[in-house]
């Protein structure tokens, strides 16, 4: 009796562990269901509560976000500085990985790998995956990063003391010390435009489509939609950062 237990909790285990550590499953078996399997947990509260999606495939690495993000929040124009930026992966032929990101593509790409030698090749845009179980707001010794009611992650420039404590911590090397402020910077999902309704700058100038920015709790909302038609999986999902940034077709080379 003891072993049929054992084996029915398997089976159940089985159906019901769509859930990767940090990630989501969206599998057709999800398509027929109204609803998505998230590993970040839903806080509590009615207001919306903020995601993004990226679809690698309709990413062309014109670098318009980069642009448009250090224009619409004063960032400063020098190299690696960005709040958004764009990655070029080139697989080669002979399994190698090329990761290129000339001044984080701000001017768009050149392929400096033969064609040849490319087995294939692929833009992946980065920025601050807006985290529920945020590493850099876990070690902020005087509460300047903090997440917003509606799930944005957020810097208090008049409480930073740009010790760089989050920099450190953030896994996905999204922050930097603003040298002029001499605090730290970071991809707010343009706050001040989304509280009077409007998209974040870098959504607003993608040519393609490839950003998708929304209420995760709007069921029936694009987001949502684009993480249940999709196949979507978020970074380093091993950390279990809670991360609300989705990708469609991320690649397992891409880091």
């Amino acid at each position: 009796m003891k072993q049929i237990k054992e084996n029915t909790s398997r089976r159940s285990f089985l159906k019901t562990g769509m859930v990767i550590a940090g990630g989501v499953v969206a599998t057709g078996l999800l398509k027929p269901f109204n609803g998505v399997v998230f590993a970040a947990k839903e806080p509590k509260g009615d207001g919306p509560w903020y995601g993004i999606g990226i679809d690698i495939e309709k990413c062309i690495g014109c670098g318009r976000c980069a642009k448009s993000c250090k224009k619409e929040n004063d960032v400063p124009m020098e190299p690696f500085f960005f709040r958004s930026w764009v990655e070029q992966y080139t697989i080669k032929n002979n399994g190698e990985v090329k990761v290129e990101s000339p001044n984080g593509g701000l001017d768009g790409f050149t392929q400096t790998v033969p064609q040849e030698e490319i087995f294939k090749s692929f833009f992946v845009p980065k920025m601050c995956n807006h985290c529920s179980k945020s590493p850099c707001v876990q070690v902020c010794p005087v509460g300047a990063t903090y997440e917003s009611p509606d799930g944005v992650v957020l810097v208090d420039d008049k409480y930073c003391i740009g010790c760089k404590y989050c920099v450190q911590a953030c896994p996905y090397g999204c922050r930097f010390l603003n040298p002029e402020k001499k605090v730290v910077d970071k991809c707010t999902l343009c706050y001040h435009r989304i509280k009077k309704g409007l998209k974040p700058a870098c959504f607003e100038t993608c040519p393609t489509g490839a950003r998708i920015f929304g209420d995760l709790r709007d069921k029936e909302g694009e987001l949502v939609n684009f993480i249940r038609d999709h196949t979507c999986m978020v970074l380093k999902p091993n950390l279990n950062t809670g991360s609300k940034l989705f990708y469609n077709a991320l690649s397992m080379e891409v880091r």
